[in-house]
């Protein structure tokens, strides 16, 4: 494939043109989505290459944005539903869980949801409480949803095509902090499969798994160590449901100890349940007990200050790592 840099974002725009011109029954809805291309130009060109049947621009209702999603799909269509913020994500919870998550299941296989739903998550832009969540584990937690959290220009690419491709309902997370965010990006199409991790730097003396934007501050804290003689392995699972769970256990019986990292609060977050099945298929590997690095339990600050201490970084990462292999 011929490669070049591209943005996150523009990353995901060139998926979305090309999902859309591979398969005519794939549309797009939601709010500001048309002429304005979506509140971060996730969707720009789309309403000029495609027309206006096929993109079209929705009342602020979340629930009917989900709801009509769900009954194209299962007429047999492909629509790209987006809700702008994750946060959102409760105002429809119920066509989602209820609804898409389920209908399959219902009715015996004999209707499949080939619904994507997109959506922007995570702090870093002084949006405040209600638009700077990071809730995927409300989302991996319910059977019959995929959840994919692209860490990379790559990844948003070829995730946001193979959620478009799958017969079930996906959800792809963007990262509203990366959508600058540089990397090699093949010109053709490619789908990256859920349930896929990838090894961004491989190592021996730990394991780190980091979970979207947590991915380049992972990477950063291992660049740090490597210089004191700590080889770190990172993993980006790619996709929370499905989890990878057998690249990541294969990497922590290699290093010995693990460290997840999200942005999403602490307490009930993926990390516990990352953290859970590396002690079931790896306990007898451990020098250290699993550790876990995320946002305290409270809403998302408002105040960049605050909310720069809120959300993990490279140098708490580096921290976290070296009290693990002190723990000998």
């Amino acid at each position: 494939m011929t490669t070049r840099e591209m943005t996150y974002v523009k990353a995901f725009n060139e998926g979305m043109h090309q999902a859309m011109a591979e398969d005519p029954d794939v549309f797009l809805i939601g709010e500001d989505v048309a002429g304005y291309g979506g509140v971060f130009h996730m969707f720009d060109g789309l309403l000029d290459a495609y027309g206006d049947k096929r993109v079209k621009d929705t009342p602020i209702a979340e629930q009917a944005i989900i709801g009509l999603g769900v009954g194209a799909a299962a007429r047999g269509l492909r629509p790209v539903c987006d809700l702008m913020f994750m946060d959102f994500v409760g105002v429809a919870m119920d066509q989602i869980f209820n609804q898409a998550a389920k209908m399959k299941y219902m009715f015996g296989g004999a209707v499949s949801v080939p619904l994507t739903i997109t959506t922007a998550g995570g702090a870093g832009m002084s949006a405040a409480a209600q638009h700077s969540q990071s809730l995927e584990a409300w989302l991996a937690h319910v059977p019959g949803l995929k959840v994919a959290l692209p860490a990379t220009p790559y990844d948003a690419k070829g995730l946001i095509v193979g959620a478009i491709r799958d017969d079930n309902p996906t959800i792809v997370v963007l990262q509203k902090k990366m959508l600058g965010v540089k990397g090699p990006v093949p010109e053709e199409i490619y789908a990256v499969p859920f349930g896929e991790a990838t090894i961004s730097r491989e190592g021996t003396d730990a394991t780190i798994i980091a979970i979207a934007r947590m991915l380049p501050e992972a990477l950063k804290a291992a660049e740090k160590l490597a210089a004191d003689g700590i080889s770190v392995e990172v993993i980006d699972p790619r996709t929370v449901q499905p989890l990878d769970t057998e690249t990541i256990v294969t990497s922590v019986r290699k290093t010995n100890r693990a460290l997840i990292v999200h942005e999403a609060v602490q307490f009930g977050g993926i990390g516990a349940e990352i953290a859970a099945q590396i002690q079931e298929e790896a306990f007898d590997y451990l020098d250290a007990p699993v550790a876990r690095l995320a946002a305290p339990f409270a809403p998302v600050p408002y105040a960049p200050v605050l909310e720069n201490a809120y959300v993990p970084d490279a140098a708490r990462i580096e921290q976290s790592v070296r009290r693990m292999l002190e723990r000998n």
